[in-house]
């Protein structure tokens, strides 16, 4: 990616220690990548309102989220594989799409019901992905059942939905929220906005006809396990009053990050994956889909237990965001159970992990 530099859309928002310490991190990054090539696609299946459905995922590679090139969140390093420049032309966009079909073709025998398309950044952000872009990836996917288009809030407006929701399709927008409280979200992820903007974009899509999925984050940096843990039970609830799906994504070191800087220095280690299924059996009476993919679990970089236990609790969790059951996790067992406990109820601050 090019200098990350802050613009005048970022002035005044976020904390000034953390967005420069973030553009220094950043700009050691020297990768470039193809702006004709899309970072990601893969087929997989998803709980959606109307049921498990077959999904295809796009990441497309565009000029990066414009609040990551200030700064950003201490734990996202998506915007390191962002194109060079800040931009992507509306053709070399369009060549990325083609791709992201022809992968389909060749691992599904029709096509996908749900697309999901995310950018690293604001799919409806129009620097990001322009207008005509927006039209064509619409009347692209128009005969699909549901499509999730991932966006921050400054951007969810009705008639950038409307380019989806005029084709009859259902149409999701999810939002990185990452914390329903707003302490968290501000000094520990480094995100700019309040619960009441989540809240009001909520009712701009809800008025354009679209849904809302919540996209939380399992322990940013300064938290401690148990402080993680009460801040997912409590937000996963105040959020289900808004969005039908609140996906928990467990925090990973990611490269290029402030979380990266404090793993080396042992100040962070990723939450247990203990920690994810108290989470999803606290909350598994809300009024929402709840959900949570543990990236990278098992590595020390990722979610993980012990290494023994990893996987179980990991198939466990899948088994879960299909059924919405949480019996699952009385099938599994491990003695790292009893670490995860003590760390639960000793490690009382942030510090160096205890385990």
């Amino acid at each position: 990616m090019s200098q990350p530099s802050p613009e005048v859309y970022e002035a005044g928002k976020g904390m000034d220690a953390h967005n420069a310490a973030m553009r220094e991190i950043r700009a050691r990054n020297d990768r470039t990548y193809d702006p004709h090539e899309p970072t990601r696609v893969w087929v997989d299946e998803d709980n959606t309102p109307d049921g498990v459905r077959e999904s295809l995922t796009i990441i497309l590679n565009t000029g990066g989220c414009r609040w990551a090139r200030a700064g950003g969140c201490t734990m996202c390093g998506y915007v390191a594989e962002s194109v060079e420049g800040g931009t992507v032309a509306h053709d070399a966009l369009l060549d990325q799409l083609d791709a992201c079909l022809e992968h389909e073709r060749e691992h599904t025998e029709e096509p996908c019901p749900l697309v999901k398309i995310y950018t690293s950044g604001s799919f409806l952000d129009e620097r990001e992905i322009p207008a005509e872009t927006r039209r064509a990836i619409a009347d692209t996917f128009g005969d699909r059942e549901r499509i999730v288009v991932e966006s921050l809030p400054d951007f969810v407006e009705g008639d950038r939905l409307a380019d989806f929701t005029e084709q009859g399709l259902a149409v999701d927008v999810a939002v990185g929220l990452e914390t329903a409280t707003d302490r968290v979200r501000h000094d520990c992820v480094n995100k700019y906005f309040d619960f009441s903007d989540f809240v009001a974009a909520s009712e701009q899509a809800r008025d354009a006809g679209a849904g809302i999925k919540a996209y939380l984050l399992m322990k940013p940096p300064f938290l401690a396990e148990s402080e993680a843990v009460a801040d997912m039970i409590s937000s996963v609830e105040r959020c289900a009053e808004y969005a039908h799906t609140v996906s928990m994504n467990p925090c990973n070191v990611q490269r290029h990050t402030m979380v990266e800087e404090l793993y080396h220095d042992g100040g962070y280690r990723p939450p247990w994956l203990w920690s994810v299924a108290e989470v999803l059996r606290e909350t598994a009476d809300v009024d929402a889909l709840v959900i949570s993919d543990p990236v990278g679990h098992g590595s020390d970089r990722g979610p993980h237990n012990c290494g023994e236990c990893d996987d179980h609790v990991q198939t466990a969790i899948k088994d879960f965001d299909l059924r919405q059951d949480p019996s699952v996790f009385e099938q599994i067992s491990c003695e790292c159970e009893r670490t995860w406990e003590a760390v639960m109820e000793r490690q009382k601050s942030y510090g160096m992990p205890l385990a």
